[in-house]
């Protein structure tokens, strides 16, 4: 930066003009000082914080294309209270103020979105950052917003055409560069992202005017990352036991660990990965606004989005790693550092590609009926398809290779012996008998199998809402705001797999046909500690062909599954809100105050496993599986009341004091609402009734699951001195209710004509309240007074700091409650805390600018966190703290064209994952920086 700011100022200095003393003297004119990029961005900013009648941060952009972030993801993690979790070295879910994604809310355009993840979180990569013109998250709410976050609201607006009021015609081309993209033997070589918009407003004459905006955007890039990973379930086996060379260890009850049996922490096996990934996505955004006149506005846009997402991945797994467990030493919370073991090795290789499609937009027009009444009407609509399919296959060591030698190394007739070292290193030292070289194709012969696992998500979402405002010219109330909304939500999905296994002849034939060599060099040379560089490898579709006789077997004839699910949700909202303007302490105090009552109806249809009723000649019942499926709908009915309160005191005319007291609700994920069932039956043959001849009922989710619920209380204090500049802090206070716990509801069910009522186990909503506070500070700031060529300096930056007494218990090591008793049994690791959660969040940025130069530095960091797994009820995951450093760079030549420059994660970060307590590695993914060159052209 330092180098930066003295070659621009030599340049600035070169250029000025020089006054030439014998010239006759001009009028001064004043031009007009138009601000643009980054500084404008910031500007933006601050001045909608402060227009807003509620406790917000926003990010936005004056002109299109000027958000300052490559990825909206990235853009959101730099508003105050906002952390990312990084996925494919990019920001994906978003937490605000600690409180995990399943507690937010996104909507596009004032809308619901709908995502192919089946939760209610947003795929913020389906969306171009260049197509969007401002984010904010709302950290209170009014009666009047879309109901569904506890934690705050992420909106994204896109330009709406006239309010932009000139043409722009532009093209805004970039060239991504990953940097392990060099270790590749064979690299992607840079990738590309294209964007053409083109923005204009006609005169229609009688007609009025119209509006056009119109966005389209194709991209292509790589994103080839690297990482030692561990399986997903943990135990804790028995610290006194002498493991023989072929068992495993034994596992200890939390009850026998806790009255003093010693343990150690470890996973059912370690897995070392290199893949190559290939994402596409197409997108268009069109808007149409249209005035006939000064009383009706008619707006339409329509968005869309295709990403396809490839990936070879080559695994080098140790299936078995608590296999022969002995020489351990083990830390003195149950880490375990140090052992010897021994272990089938497998080389997987998979194919997986990924096809996501998004679609929504909708119609809204607007009508001043009189002076002082507007009514408007919306309608819109949301839909997201993903389809996700993976090719694997798997071979394993063998004491025979590929040609009936004898493999050197090999144990028990497939293991091979190997220590383990996590002693200071950022990741284990795994040391394989020398015997055995796991980069030799042949020895990896035998227990060939192929898996073809295909799942599929449809999520829709249809709205419609009729709003009026009516505005009074006297007295404290200034407007009355009424509306209604009503919706419609439909889920469905389904998981196919299907599974062949093969000879160890027809393994090692398919293996000489379809080796290859490692594929990339440096394998995790950022990590220390790393010990296994290559392995052997092998083209995955060639495997599967080889093996199956066909490039895919495609699904099973019946995909019909107890655990596919067809969900649907109708809700209906109504809301009054009251705006008001008075005075409190002789000061201007105005803000709005309001109630918002949402009633919500769920239908879930599942199967369950048919069953015949046998009637016995002695009275008595037997229940035989037919072998098929019966259909089986649930529901649930929910209804909430929401009241609001914001209000703005002016302190002074720089100075605001706001204040804000709400309800809020956020819903269960849709993926938590199926209605499959899975019927034990009862062993020994006959009973008195039905009911008996059940032992038990598995629930695939709960379609009566109410919503979470909170309070919430926010005061802000924020200082504007210039249009620069800002200062705000805030505190918060939640209390809410943050998860789910199994409980026994009663079902009711027709078997082959009797109607029966069987207690199942469910998760729903817990009524115990826990606590969230937290403090926000956000600062802004252009060293304006500086002399030349320092006064283009500026920074902005914001902290978070949260705390809350919420616990999330590991599924299997922490406490866990009887559903039937509800008696609570302890734990032996500690709780985690709720999803999502940072104690402290950090993003701070230093620009400068003189004249067409910007530059930029962008910190982030989080301190660590706990990260559910997605659609699983997993065991308890950390996420190590992380800090990232981008950076960005922009000169523009003319008011037309100006190139671009932009890196990220440039200090290498690697996302490093601790299970199921801190400390306790699970996984190290590194991915490298990125560098992206670009140019816009803009007219």
């Amino acid at each position: 930066m330092a180098l930066a700011l003295a070659g621009l100022s030599a340049a600035g200095a070169a250029s000025a003009q020089e006054a030439d003393p014998t010239a006759e003297p001009q009028d001064t004119q004043v031009d007009e000082i138009v601000v643009t990029g980054i500084r404008a961005s910031i500007q933006s900013s601050i001045q909608q914080k402060r227009n807003a009648d509620i406790v917000s941060d926003v990010i936005s952009a004056d002109d299109i294309g000027d958000l300052p972030a490559s990825s909206i993801g990235e853009a959101i993690e730099t508003i105050t209270g906002a952390s990312t979790h990084r996925e494919k070295g990019g920001a994906s879910e978003i937490s605000i103020r600690g409180l995990g994604p399943f507690l937010g809310f996104a909507t596009f355009n004032g809308r619901e979105a709908t995502n192919g993840s089946g939760d209610r979180s947003v795929n913020f990569n389906q969306f171009p950052s260049e197509l969007i013109s401002s984010v904010a998250i709302y950290k209170t709410q009014r009666a009047d917003f879309v109901e569904g976050g506890v934690s705050g609201i992420i909106d994204m607006r896109t330009i709406q055409p006239l309010d932009f009021g000139r043409r722009r015609f532009q093209v805004d081309g970039r060239a991504l560069w990953t940097d392990y993209d060099d270790k590749l033997i064979d690299p992607s070589g840079l990738g590309w992202r294209g964007t053409l918009s083109y923005i204009d407003q006609y005169d229609l004459g009688e007609a009025g005017r119209l509006g056009i905006s119109i966005g389209v955007q194709s991209l292509e890039t790589s994103n080839p990352e690297e990482l030692f990973t561990s399986s997903s379930t943990w135990v804790a086996c028995d610290g006194n036991q002498v493991v023989s060379a072929t068992a495993n260890c034994a596992e200890v009850s939390n009850a026998s660990v806790l009255s003093g049996t010693p343990y150690y922490l470890i996973p059912g096996s370690r897995t070392y990965r290199q893949f190559t990934e290939n994402d596409q996505r197409d997108a268009a955004f069109v808007a149409l606004q249209w005035r006939p006149n000064d009383r009706v506005e008619v707006s339409l846009d329509y968005q869309s989005s295709q990403r396809i997402y490839t990936e070879d991945r080559q695994d080098l797994n140790f299936s078995e790693t608590r296999r022969g467990v002995n020489n351990r030493e083990v830390s003195d919370d149950g880490v375990l550092l140090y052992y010897t073991g021994n272990s089938s090795i497998e080389s997987t290789p998979t194919y997986r590609i990924r096809d996501e499609q998004y679609e929504g937009g909708g119609l809204t027009v607007t009508w001043e009926a009189r002076d002082d009444l507007t009514i408007s009407a919306d309608a819109s609509f949301s839909s997201t398809y993903r389809s996700e399919m993976d090719r694997q296959t798997r071979m394993r060591s063998f004491n025979r290779d590929v040609y009936g030698n004898v493999t050197p190394g090999v144990i028990n007739t497939n293991r091979v012996a190997y220590t383990f070292d996590y002693r200071g290193t950022d990741i284990p030292i795994i040391t394989v008998d020398p015997a055995f070289d796991v980069n030799n194709h042949d020895y990896f012969s035998t227990n060939g199998r192929v898996r073809r696992d295909e799942n599929v998500r449809e999520h829709d979402i249809k709205s419609a809402r009729l709003d009026a405002e009516y505005r009074r010219n006297d007295g404290m109330i200034t407007s009355v705001a009424v509306g209604a909304r009503i919706s419609d939500m439909t889920y469905t999905d389904f998981d196919d797999r299907v599974e062949m296994s093969f000879t160890t002849a027809e393994t090692s034939a398919a293996n000489l046909a379809c080796r290859r060599d490692f594929a990339q060099t440096g394998f995790l040379d950022n990590a220390s500690g790393n010990s296994i560089t290559s392995w052997a490898q092998f083209d995955p579709l060639c495997l599967f062909e080889a093996l199956t006789g066909v490039e895919d077997t495609g699904r099973n004839a019946d995909i019909r599954a107890i655990g596919n699910r067809d969900v649907e949700e109708r809700t209906l909202a109504a809301y009054a809100m009251a705006n008001f303007e008075t005075e409190l302490f002789a000061l201007p105090f105005s803000g709005n105050f309001g109630l918002r009552v949402v009633n919500t109806d769920v239908t879930s249809r599942g199967l369950r496993s048919g069953i015949d009723v046998i009637n016995n000649i002695d009275g008595t019942v037997s229940l035989v599986s037919t072998g098929t499926f019966e259909t089986e709908t649930f529901g649930g009915s929910s209804t909430a009341w929401l009241p609001s309160f914001n209000g703005t005191l002016a302190l002074k005319d720089d100075t605001l004091l706001r204040v804000g007291v709400f309800r809020a609700l956020s819903r269960p994920d849709p993926s938590a609402l199926g209605a499959g069932r899975t019927i034990a039956l009862a062993g020994g043959g006959s009973y008195a009734t039905v009911e008996e001849a059940i032992s038990g009922i598995t629930a695939n989710g709960n379609p009566a699951a109410e919503p979470l619920m909170s309070w919430n209380a926010d005061v802000s204090y924020e200082y504007y001195p210039n249009a620069d500049s800002m200062f705000s802090g805030a505190i918060y206070y939640k209390q809410f209710t943050g998860g789910f716990v199994p409980s026994v509801v009663n079902e009711t069910y027709e078997i082959d004509g009797n109607t029966v009522v069987v207690p199942v186990i469910v998760d729903t909503a817990t009524s115990d309240n826990s606590d969230l506070w937290g403090i926000e500070l956000t600062a802004a700031y252009r060293f304006s007074s500086l002399p030349a060529p320092f006064d283009g300096l500026g920074v902005k930056g914001s902290y978070n700091y949260a705390e809350s007494n919420f616990e999330n218990h590991d599924l299997r090591l922490g406490d866990s409650v009887d559903a039937v008793t509800g008696v609570v049994t302890p734990g032996i690791v500690e709780p985690a805390g709720i999803f999502g959660l940072s104690t402290h969040v950090f993003s701070g940025s230093i620009y400068y600018e003189i004249g067409p130069v910007e530059l930029q530095a962008i910190y982030k960091g989080r301190t660590e966190y706990f990260q559910k797994f997605v659609g699983s009820a997993a065991q308890n995951r950390y996420i190590r703290d992380t800090d990232t450093i981008d950076f960005r760079a922009s000169y523009r030549v003319n008011s037309n064209l100006s190139f671009s420059f932009e890196a990220s994660n440039l200090t290498d970060e690697p996302r490093i994952h601790d299970m199921p307590i801190p400390g306790s590695l699970r996984e190290y993914n590194s991915y490298g920086p990125r560098y992206y060159l670009g140019f816009r052209f803009r007219y």
